[in-house]
């Protein structure tokens, strides 16, 4: 389990912060993580990579040059957010444009497609790849629907690669795409990881077995089998990725060449990799295939994980000449590396700027009051639950919902009495309310809750009369938008299951005259009982989607969080003026 930290919620920026002072001689700081200290004379595509932290040398640890330009570090697990992405991928970019490249969760693409749009609507050209090479999340047939782990290094690799050996955008973008579409990994695990903090692993193993097809998020696997031997576990690894259905279009397995990476998830140490490896090895010439630049050690980890993966890229010449190509971070080097050609770079400047608060009428501002009232409410029903949450999420997912919850409802909190205090009305107090949350949240759930928030404000706006139906068209907007936005839908068993029906019934319950209070409680039970009910439902999106029955019997956490608000904000309502 991890024994150092001091907040946990403050562990992810500790760490970042310490990252960087450590490694000055590749990256510095930057707001949502860290880019390159230094820059070639002539510019180049950028590579921006990212996810959650807990995962080094992934992401921070892959910085420099011929790797990536820049890494947006999220909070534990969870993705960075949209502001987080759209600041390092600034801070990266050289004129040439931005490569985005991450693994295939929901919560990175909601965020990291956010700031891409934002980054192309001022003239950037930017492109995403996002990494899919684990072979028990999705049937091979729809590899698009699988997510990243620790393949994520190959593509890395190829798109830094080509990059520096000045490749324009297409082909930078190509040969990410090449090396993701040739890269599968498979990974097992003998314990759980422990988050800072926490009192428990996110997942168990039953003593003297091994799960398979685990995530790096804490996610438990898949299925569960004695643990072997290491010859075994070799064999097993072995007959898995050489499957037919794993073989890339276009290899034979007889004479091609092959990158193997056994990669340590946390606890196992390289001791015993090598045992491993010894056999993969021979399993490989077996097979016909020749084994180029092995790596054996920690590439993309999860915390305390006692856990193995191995990843396999098949090469064509072109990917060969890109993974042998030079590297220089502070985790990941090869090659010889010709620095003097590299200049210190200009400060960055990454402040952002002061809020600009639109006029409201009175009537706004005594509703931002009620906004900020409901705040505090969510605020401590979330202080409250958040270990319960975590709880749920884990059987599943990652564990990281009560965290990711508790982190963006404080910040949305302080942005709220902030804008409040400086004379806001509703839909300024709302927006600023929704940035703090997706910003110090991250992940999937603090994407959404600011499209709530979001559209919510721009429903009740400054200064138009703020009422029980403006309130109710706003969160019937919100159900929309939330749907649009992340693409699930009723019956996915998210947090749409219990966000629909209590839209649906306040609008409802508004429309035939009751008033917001009672309309709210009647929309709040809609909520708690469809909330309830998703623990009957296999889940149809996210990271709980992979493991079928294991979420079946237990409620959805973005759903029971939703209902627990509704609930808490319900208690509040009765007692407030303005709505």
């Amino acid at each position: 389990m991890t024994r150092l930290w001091n907040e946990p919620e403050n562990f992810a920026d500790e760490m970042t912060d310490g990252f960087a002072r450590a490694n000055a001689r590749w990256v510095r700081r930057v707001s949502g993580g860290v880019t390159r200290s230094t820059r070639a004379e002539e510019p180049t595509v950028s590579v921006v990579i990212g996810g959650g932290s807990g995962h080094y040398p992934a992401f921070g640890g892959l910085v420099g040059h011929g790797l990536a330009h820049g890494a947006a570090m999220g909070n534990l697990f969870a993705s960075p957010s949209a502001r987080q992405v759209e600041s390092v991928a600034r801070a990266s970019e050289q004129g040439k444009g931005v490569l985005l490249s991450y693994g295939n969760y929901a919560g990175d693409v909601l965020h990291f497609t956010e700031a891409q749009d934002k980054l192309r609507a001022d003239g950037i050209d930017c492109r995403t790849v996002t990494v899919t090479d684990d072979i028990f999340s999705a049937p091979a047939g729809e590899q698009e629907k699988r997510r990243g782990i620790a393949g994520d290094l190959t593509v890395f690799k190829a798109a830094g690669a080509a990059a520096a050996a000045g490749y324009d955008m297409d082909g930078v973008e190509r040969a990410a795409i090449l090396a993701n579409d040739r890269t599968r990994t498979m990974g097992v695990a003998f314990t759980g990881c422990t988050l800072p903090g926490a009192a428990e692993p996110l997942f168990t193993v039953p003593e003297g077995r091994m799960a398979i097809g685990l995530g790096i998020h804490g996610e438990p696997g898949i299925d569960e089998v004695d643990i072997p031997s290491a010859d075994g576990l070799a064999e097993l690894f072995i007959e898995r990725l050489l499957d037919s259905a794993e073989i890339p279009d276009g290899v034979s397995v007889e004479g091609a060449r092959v990158v193997p990476i056994l990669n340590g998830l946390g606890s196992v140490k390289n001791e015993e990799l090598y045992v491993v490896f010894d056999r993969i090895a021979t399993l490989l010439e077996d097979a016909g295939a020749v084994i180029v630049d092995p790596h054996v050690g920690e590439f993309c980890t999860s915390f305390d994980m006692a856990g193995v993966s191995l990843t396999l890229l098949w090469l064509d010449d072109e990917l060969e000449t890109l993974w042998r190509a030079p590297a220089d971070t502070p985790a990941f080097r090869t090659g010889s590396v010709d620095t003097s050609a590299q200049v210190e770079r200009d400060a960055i400047d990454d402040s952002v700027a002061e809020e600009v608060i639109p006029d409201a009428s009175d009537e706004s501002r005594r509703a931002a009051a009620v906004v900020v009232t409901a705040l505090e409410a969510i605020v401590s029903v979330i202080d409250v639950n958040a270990e319960e949450l975590g709880r749920i999420d884990a059987i599943a997912g990652d564990g990281d919902h009560g965290i990711g919850m508790k982190r963006g409802s404080h910040a949305a909190l302080t942005a709220a009495r902030s804008s409040h205090s400086n004379g806001a009305g509703a839909q300024s107090v709302l927006a600023s309310a929704a940035d703090e949350w997706s910003n110090r949240a991250g992940g999937t759930s603090g994407a959404i809750w600011a499209v709530i928030l979001r559209t919510v404000g721009e429903r009740l706006g400054n200064t138009a009369p703020v009422t029980a139906a403006a309130v109710a068209d706003g969160l019937d907007g919100a159900s929309t938008a939330v749907m649009d936005f992340g693409k699930a839908k009723v019956g996915d068993k998210t947090m749409v299951d219990a966000l629909v029906p209590f839209a649906e019934t306040l609008r409802q319950r508004v429309g035939s005259g009751d008033t917001l209070a009672v309309a709210w409680s009647a929309a709040s039970t809609a909520a708690q009982d469809a909330a309830d009910g998703t623990a009957d439902m296999m889940p149809g999106m996210g990271r709980a989607r992979s493991h079928g029955d294991k979420a079946l019997g237990v409620a959805d956490p973005g759903a029971v969080s939703l209902a627990m608000i509704a609930a808490a904000i319900k208690d509040v309502l009765p007692a407030t003026s303005g709505l």
